[in-house]
């Protein structure tokens, strides 16, 4: 199957705010009142997914299976965060993103994403039958 509709460079933009329920603190991964990188990751992940959503085909949908990031600067509760995602390749039903993330007063994380088109049914029914 190829994913004829979706092209290098196509791309989206995600935000949400830093509040006390995405913070490192909160989340697990540290004990600081900043925005937490899993938090960070998702966010990315979504802008990606957001991306290439519409473009598949009918009862197909994106799984990711890659990520690579930096978290590289912290942003307190009541900032808000922007996650970038833009197609860098296509290869079957692989497509690969570069993710960028920025809060209100700088770039906070980048890297590498990458995800897989999957059959909706075929995937839901091959992780049920791990039950």
């Amino acid at each position: 199957m190829e994913l004829t509709e979706i092209k290098v460079g196509v791309a989206n933009t995600v935000t949400e705010m830093v509040t006390e329920q995405n913070t490192a603190a909160a989340l697990g991964s540290g004990s600081l009142p900043v925005y937490a990188t899993p938090a960070m990751t998702c966010l990315m992940e979504k802008a990606a997914t957001e991306a290439i959503e519409g473009l598949l085909p009918e009862g197909w949908t994106s799984v990711g299976i890659s990520l690579s990031v930096q978290h590289k600067a912290p942003t307190p509760v009541g900032l808000t965060v922007r996650a970038e995602a833009e197609v860098t390749a296509v290869d079957g039903r692989k497509v690969a993103f570069a993710v960028r993330a920025f809060d209100d007063r700088e770039e906070i994380g980048f890297g590498t994403h990458e995800r897989f088109a999957v059959q909706k049914d075929k995937f839901v029914a091959k992780a049920a039958a791990k039950a």
